[in-house]
């Protein structure tokens, strides 16, 4: 990477890193915010069985015990094919549940309540980040990371792996909001973080070839 580039990229994460301590101070200061709201009531607008079915299932993946069961499947099903190495940075994804329960403490947003918005499903801790939203940033992104970077994996395959992988990442903010779940703010934040893992997980990953007791070929060029 030149130098012009690494310039951007530190511009870019620069941005990213101020917007979430900013918004992470705005939401801290002010819970409800009038934009929230805005969007809440316009993704509740139309509601019916099927859609909160669907909205459900989009969240599933990031429920406990099935996000555990999800990263634990996914970590040993590259290490049956010999990426030892990606299958234990899948594991790392998994980290991102501690970070967010962090800073869900530190900033202590409350959930939407039933008097401002409709509760779809019933969830605990505090509200800000989305752990969801987090999590699938880093570890559906982290998949399409890893679907560019192996080889000897077919091309259909890759395609249906990186296609599903960005369907839930594009979807699980509405799918959130729509469950009454979270606000606008916290998807937005918990994007913002996601982002900001995914890259230093990235970063971890690509910063050294994998060696051949890593991968049966070269997972990094």
């Amino acid at each position: 990477m030149n130098i012009h580039r690494r310039h951007i990229l530190l511009l870019v994460l620069s941005v990213i890193t101020l917007g979430f301590i900013v918004l992470s101070i705005i939401v801290a200061i002010y819970p409800t915010l009038a934009i929230d709201l805005k969007f809440s009531e316009d993704i509740q607008e139309h509601q019916n069985k099927f859609i909160d079915t669907v909205m459900y299932l989009v969240s599933t993946p990031g429920y406990m015990p099935e996000s555990v069961i999800l990263i634990t499947v996914t970590s040993l099903l590259f290490f049956l094919f010999k990426y030892k190495k990606a299958a234990v940075f899948v594991l790392l994804t998994g980290l991102s549940g501690l970070v967010s329960t962090i800073v869900k403490a530190l900033v202590n947003r409350p959930r939407p309540s039933k008097d401002l918005v409709r509760i779809v499903f019933e969830t605990t801790q505090q509200s800000f980040p989305s752990g969801h939203v987090m999590f699938y940033v880093v570890f559906f992104g982290f998949l399409i990371l890893l679907m560019v970077q192996l080889e000897k994996i077919s091309k259909a395959f890759k395609y249906i792996v990186i296609v599903i992988s960005f369907l839930f990442i594009f979807t699980i903010p509405f799918s959130r909001i729509y469950l009454g779940a979270h606000w606008f703010t916290d998807v937005l934040g918990g994007f913002l973080l996601g982002l900001l893992s995914l890259y230093l997980l990235s970063w971890l990953y690509l910063r050294k070839r994998a060696g051949k007791e890593e991968a049966p070929v070269a997972e990094t060029e």
